[in-house]
């Protein structure tokens, strides 16, 4: 296939959630995507309906991980195997939306937003800018990188998404998160009340010092570390007020 048509596709998968409907979820998106490719396949209209509505079936996983689904989708159908593309599709999708909801949002995005405000209370003018930094050049990697490897592995594409291995990620940056909450909370209660002596600054910071060790003691002991973290989130606004 061109590359021009490849790009397009790329492109177009980028727009997936903005047609998202809970009747067919990103069905009418996936199919938006692989528009391209259909046209260029079938001359008349009747094979580019029968095509479209192929597609135009219920789908629905992470929209960062879509794009390696459409690229060994569209991998598979060059080499002439429908059914195994759809087939592919309703495989993958359950596993790739566990994953990247772990990762992206419940990882990564917290992780960028506790870097921006720290960032912020510490004065930085970048701040702002923090956020989109830290998370834009990971979701938007996985995107292309996935889509090329995917059209590249066709039904092996499923290797790169492995070979992230973003479960051992997600613990780890999570773990991250909660290093700069502590960090936060420690930061809101010395701005909001500056201890008069030395004493009381070391007193301060050695309980900061204390939550963070209870935090990694609760991980240890199989706490989650969503629920670790949100309480340390509103213990930070509980100090801030």
């Amino acid at each position: 296939m061109k590359c021009s048509t490849l790009s397009e596709i790329f492109l177009r998968s980028l727009t997936m959630q903005a047609s998202f409907s809970t009747w067919r979820m990103q069905g009418l998106g996936f199919a938006f995507t692989m528009l391209p490719r259909i046209r260029r396949e079938n001359g008349d209209s009747a094979g580019i309906a029968a095509a479209f509505s192929r597609h135009l079936q219920m789908f629905n996983t992470h929209p960062y991980l879509a794009s390696a689904v459409i690229g060994s989708v569209v991998k598979i159908e060059e080499e002439g195997d429908l059914e195994g593309a759809d087939h592919f599709k309703r495989s993958v999708m359950g596993p790739y939306a566990a994953i990247g909801d772990a990762f992206f949002w419940g990882a990564l995005r917290s992780f960028a937003a506790a870097a921006s405000v720290l960032a912020a209370l510490m004065g930085a003018s970048m701040a702002p800018w923090a956020f989109l930094l830290i998370y834009s050049p990971a979701h938007l990697w996985v995107r292309g990188k996935g889509f090329w490897e995917g059209y590249r592995r066709g039904k092996r594409g499923i290797d790169f998404v492995r070979g992230l291995n973003l479960p051992a990620l997600t613990a780890r940056i999570r773990a991250g998160s909660l290093v700069l909450v502590a960090v936060l909370a420690a930061w809101a209660t010395e701005s909001a009340r500056r201890p008069a002596d030395l004493q009381g600054e070391i007193l301060l910071k050695a309980g900061a010092l204390l939550f963070t060790m209870l935090c990694y003691w609760g991980i240890r002991k199989g706490i989650s570390s969503v629920k670790i973290l949100y309480g340390m989130t509103l213990l930070c606004v509980v100090l801030s007020i």
